[in-house]
């Protein structure tokens, strides 16, 4: 058996790839793959909250990725992998027929955006866990007990049901409902049957209702209440799930051939990219790691015999295992943030994009590089920017849900606010009220924590958000009044899928210990300025304050 292990990350726009030694976490080689279609914009529609990605993205991304870090690692490391293990976006479910194969991959269906991947941001569902919420709150038996108490339209079942209500061919097709991170594991070892996949407790207790106190899945007649379109698909999911640190099974022969690997690789279980970047960011019990991109994943982990039956409402769910096993994993996040960012910075562009490519002053090439140019650096100029901007008590404010809330209490119907605005409040007044706002919609999360019992002792920073962007991780650091460590790692999910990979192919018995063994440690500390703590606690109440307004204009 080799010693090098490969972490696959999918993220929303990309994969990544990393190849580590699991010696020592030495990052041999690491690949970033754009999704072709995705960067298209094909099969989404913003305006109804349609994100949908098809899964020869991933395919074609993930098989060139791989092959790319292998070149650039050379023949010797290529033949002594040992396993490779995927984390992914999540919940990101996709329709597949009896064999395991997604819709979308067929020709009936090659170009139906309901036969592909539901990307994790789709909020086409909130009609459907409105209806799961009405119908879970008539049961004797509390069945959103460990996802916070409140069902989101992010996830599995309301995907799901959003899919059988709105297309009847798809529908009709439709013999399973698969994960994400629970089918590139099956793809990878040559999966033809979806009954003898291997699921994963990270998606299927955080998303998918899944508990030992249930039996596994909640019964047929929960699901049947809720709609009977829902009926006969629990018997055709699963009744069995395994942690992250268990293999899923071998490399098959295609996939060894396409990769120029060896059957002998062992494909670990998938799970989410939060969860597995916890790992790769070292997360130790009670210290919130917090994977900051375009949306933000917090996962939190304790001790079992610290909760004693205990249960925290209004976050992402309380599963066993499913960061790492043997502790429970705890999940919350904020369903925007590096996407506020973006959002002002695409308004800010609509110039760019519309009138320079016009210009009757510039040559088309010239005037589409002055465009790129410029809107490429439109974020980086903001931040500097903003960070001279002395704020007072009456400065900009902002609320951060323009893609809905995600924690405290999912409502993904939520909308985005900006107020206190005036003749002077130019661009860089309005990033940083929204940065502000982010800031804040995290400190929510963890004064939710604590108020649960549950306390936080520390930040740990990961992610695009965290290791770029210096003025964002120094306000956080400010409005919680907490140090946030930012991990080494340019790459920590896809580090963290490495080290799962090790610890399934039996290099280490614990992810702790893999975990332990390459870790990379931190690279840079925020402390919190003393001088504006006041500042910020006054900010703050006018934040909630303004969220509570905010959320009596939400139309439902």
């Amino acid at each position: 058996m080799g010693v090098y292990v490969i972490g696959v990350d999918f993220g929303t726009d990309s994969v990544r790839s990393v190849i580590v030694d699991s010696r020592n976490g030495q990052e041999i080689a690491t690949t970033v793959v754009h999704y072709p279609r995705w960067q298209q914009g094909l099969y989404c529609n913003p305006a109804v909250n349609q994100f949908r990605q098809h899964p020869l993205d991933y395919i074609e991304s993930m098989e060139s990725g791989i092959r790319q870090c292998l070149r650039i690692a050379g023949p010797a490391v290529a033949s002594g992998i040992a396993a490779i293990s995927v984390d992914t976006t999540g919940s990101t479910p996709v329709a597949v027929d009896e064999s395991g194969t997604p819709l979308a991959l067929l020709p009936a269906f090659k170009d139906n955006p309901n036969a592909m991947f539901v990307l994790w941001k789709d909020h086409t569902a909130i009609p459907e866990a409105a209806i799961i919420n009405h119908a879970a709150a008539r049961f004797p038996v509390d069945y959103l007990q460990f996802v916070g108490g409140i069902y989101s339209s992010e996830w599995f079942w309301s995907k799901l049901l959003h899919l059988l209500r709105t297309d009847e061919k798809v529908s009709a097709a439709t013999w399973s409902w698969v994960e994400h991170c629970d089918w590139i594991p099956f793809l990878l070892t040559g999966g033809r049957d979806v009954r003898t996949m291997r699921r994963g407790i990270c998606g299927a207790g955080h998303k998918a209702l899944y508990a030992e106190e249930f039996g596994g899945l909640p019964p047929e007649e929960f699901f049947t209440a809720i709609d009977p379109l829902l009926g006969g698909f629990r018997s055709r999911l699963f009744d069995k799930v395994y942690t992250a640190a268990d293999p899923a099974g071998n490399l098959s022969a295609e996939w060894a051939e396409r990769l120029g690997l060896h059957t002998a690789v062992i494909v670990g279980v998938g799970a989410f990219d939060a969860h597995m970047g916890a790992v790769g960011g070292q997360i130790a019990p009670y210290h919130l790691s917090k994977v900051m991109g375009t949306s933000t994943c917090d996962m939190l982990v304790a001790p079992m015999e610290d909760m004693k039956g205990r249960l925290v409402r209004g976050i992402c769910g309380q599963v066993p295992g499913s960061v790492i096993p043997g502790m429970m994993g705890m999940e919350a996040g904020q369903s925007a943030f590096g996407d506020c960012y973006a959002w002002l910075s695409n308004l800010l562009a609509w110039p760019l994009q519309q009138l320079i490519p016009a210009t009757a002053f510039l040559e088309p090439a010239i005037a589409a590089k002055v465009r790129d140019d410029a809107q490429q650096r439109i974020l980086q100029e903001l931040s500097r920017q903003a960070a001279l901007i002395l704020p007072d008590e009456h400065s900009e404010l902002g609320i951060d849900w323009l893609n809905g809330r995600r924690t405290p209490d999912a409502n993904q119907a939520l909308k985005g606010t900006l107020t206190g605005l005036h003749l002077a409040s130019d661009a860089p007044r309005l990033f940083r009220a929204i940065a502000e706002a982010t800031c804040f919609g995290a400190r929510a999360i963890v004064e939710r924590f604590e108020r649960e019992g549950m306390p936080v002792k520390g930040l740990i920073g990961i992610g695009g958000v965290a290791k770029k962007s210096a003025f964002i991780m120094q306000l956080m650091a400010d409005t919680m009044n907490m140090p946030i460590r930012i991990h080494r790692s340019e790459q920590t999910c896809a580090l963290g899928a490495a080290m799962f990979a090790a610890t399934a192919a039996g290099l280490y018995t614990r992810v702790e210990d893999a975990m332990e063994a390459m870790g990379q440690g931190f690279d840079n500390v925020y402390q919190p300025d003393v001088s504006r703590v006041s500042l910020y606690e006054t900010r703050y109440e006018k934040y909630k304050s303004l969220g509570e307004f905010t959320a009596t204009l939400t139309i439902n």
